[in-house]
Order: structure tokens, then C-alpha cells, then sequence
């Protein structure tokens, strides 16, 4: 078990759980280079940079970009307002649109390499 495992086993409801699993499965196939880590507490990827953070709370799961800001989001899917982050946030596994997601990881490694 890695740290990753630990922390959704010791911090997140079983539908949160599933929530991150996908999003895992999804850095895998999209980021297959980017390290799972913790960053600030939290399961992170990192390439060169940090690419994405996840955050939890009572009703979601937030996926944060560290270079969201800089993302096309044909989507439709990003919020918020900072310089450089831009999050989606994840409710419901069912409804996860991972093509989407797909789209933000490989924007995420494009910006990472230059």
C-alpha cells in the first residue's frame, strides 16, 4: 500500500474514494510519467512540476491545476479565479466526465514540458 492508498483509506468516504481511483486510473493512462505523491497533505502528480493536487471536503472532490489558468476549457468544466490554478469539482463517479479530464492532463504535461 502506498501513501496515496493510506491517505484515501484514512480520509475519504467510499464514494470519494471511487471519485479519486478514477482520477488516478486517468493520470495513469494520460500522465503515465508524473509521480503520485503527497503535496501539502494532500495526492498530487508531479512531472518536472506539480501538475495537479486533489483536495477533499464534505461534498466533493476537488482536481486542482497548478497551471490551470493557462488550459483551453472547451469544456466548460474549470473554475475558478487565481492566476495559475484552475479546479473541477468531482461530486458524483457516475457523472465524471473523463474525457475532459483527459483533455486537462495532457494541456497540464504539454505546459509542464515547455
Amino acid at each position: 500500500m502506498n501513501e496515496i492508498d493510506e491517505y484515501m483509506q484514512k480520509h475519504l468516504p467510499p464514494h470519494h474514494q471511487e471519485i479519486v481511483t478514477i482520477v488516478r486510473t486517468l493520470m495513469r493512462e494520460e500522465a503515465p510519467e508524473a509521480q503520485e505523491t503527497i503535496s501539502r497533505g494532500s495526492p498530487a502528480w508531479k512531472a518536472a512540476k506539480l501538475l495537479a493536487i486533489i483536495s477533499r471536503s464534505k461534498t466533493h472532490i476537488t482536481l486542482a491545476f497548478t497551471r490551470g489558468a493557462e488550459f483551453t476549457d472547451p469544456h466548460g468544466l474549470l473554475e475558478g479565479k487565481g492566476k495559475t490554478t484552475r479546479h473541477v469539482r468531482l461530486k458524483d463517479p457516475t457523472k465524471i466526465d473523463k474525457e475532459a479530464l483527459r483533455a486537462y492532463i495532457h494541456q497540464a504535461l504539454t505546459l509542464d514540458h515547455e
